[in-house]
């Protein structure tokens, strides 16, 4: 009887139910199919598999295939170290990026990434931050994709420097697991039935209740970012109090530049106008339009940069509004 060796199927943590795609034919090529203990009930009785006998057993028969959940299981350590064949699931892509970051931060990894800590990083997050708005406000929707994933970097970046701390450590498990406590938390009329909402608008009401709630903040205004850019900063602020009441005469009233942009921005903020969305619209707009005047100069075999205020208008370009 000629040998066949054995095959350890793996199956993934996160699709416990499912066997690679990769094994299904040896699966159903196979004449002796094991299940190793831990794996589930629907699983085994969907290939149709044995419990698995004692590890010593397994080893001794030929072209067996063991379908375990861990390569250190009973059955499937000893069948690896004879040599069997191993099949098992690629990582999903997020796990993987997981991965790589923890390979580049451990020892031997990369010495740039190893160094870095929280406080160096935060420029990488304020600039990948903004390369995305950017791509959402083009459309550009190959952009997009790609700074999402820088924006997920710095994500996964600051969870392993978390992971290091000595005395509070925490990893992208446990960020994860306190996103998730949130979203349901805050939604409870859909996980857990209770109550009910009709409008984004009331969401948006219980969802800033449940925060003060969860917070036990003593202010307002406790949790505003106050690093945010000004604009958006004024907006928060007058959009927060004015959900609690805050008459808009006891914005700042002086007559300095500073108080009539606050007052602006906060004044578009409860109307529902993102302030800083505007003025960086408006920004951009401005931005083209003097690249236009510049190319327009250029044609006419004039340097922009030796234009005065006449020669200015002359190549500006005309509104369109």
């Amino acid at each position: 009887m000629t040998w066949r060796s054995p095959t350890v199927v793996l199956c993934s943590p996160a699709l416990p139910d499912h066997v690679p795609a990769a094994a299904l034919s040896v699966v159903r090529g196979a004449e002796h199919v094991y299940a190793a203990v831990g794996l589930p009930d629907t699983l085994r009785a969907a290939l149709d598999a044995k419990p698995a006998p004692h590890p010593d057993e397994l080893t001794r028969q030929s072209g067996v295939v063991l379908v375990a959940a861990d390569a250190g299981g009973p059955g499937a350590a000893e069948l690896i170290a004879e040599g069997a064949t191993v099949i098992e699931a690629p990582a999903p892509p997020l796990e993987r990026a997981v991965e790589v970051m923890d390979r580049l931060r451990s020892p031997g990894g990369c010495p740039w990434d190893g160094s870095q800590t929280h406080e160096s990083l935060r420029r990488y997050l304020v600039e990948e931050t903004y390369e995305l708005l950017e791509a959402i406000e083009d459309g550009d929707r190959t952009a997009l994709r790609e700074e999402l994933g820088d924006v997920l970097l710095q994500v996964l970046f600051h969870a392993r420097v978390a992971a290091e701390h000595e005395t509070d450590a925490f990893d992208v498990d446990e960020v994860a697991t306190q996103l998730v406590a949130k979203l349901v938390g805050r939604h409870p009329y859909l996980f857990t039935g209770a109550g009910r909402v009709d409008s984004a608008e009331q969401q948006q009401l219980e969802w800033e209740e449940l925060k003060q709630q969860e917070k036990q903040r003593e202010s307002l205004v406790d949790g505003v970012a106050l690093g945010q850019p000004a604009a958006a900063l004024a907006g928060k602020l007058g959009q927060r109090t004015g959900r609690a009441g805050v008459p808009f005469d006891l914005m700042p009233a002086g007559a300095d530049d500073g108080s009539r942009l606050f007052r602006i921005a906060a004044a578009a903020a409860r109307t529902g106008t993102d302030a800083e969305g505007s003025l960086r619209g408006v920004a951009k707009e401005f931005a083209a339009r003097v690249r236009e005047a510049e190319r327009a100069a250029r044609a006419a075999g004039r340097e922009p940069a030796e234009l005065d205020a006449d020669g200015w208008r002359e190549f500006w370009p005309a509104s369109s509004a």
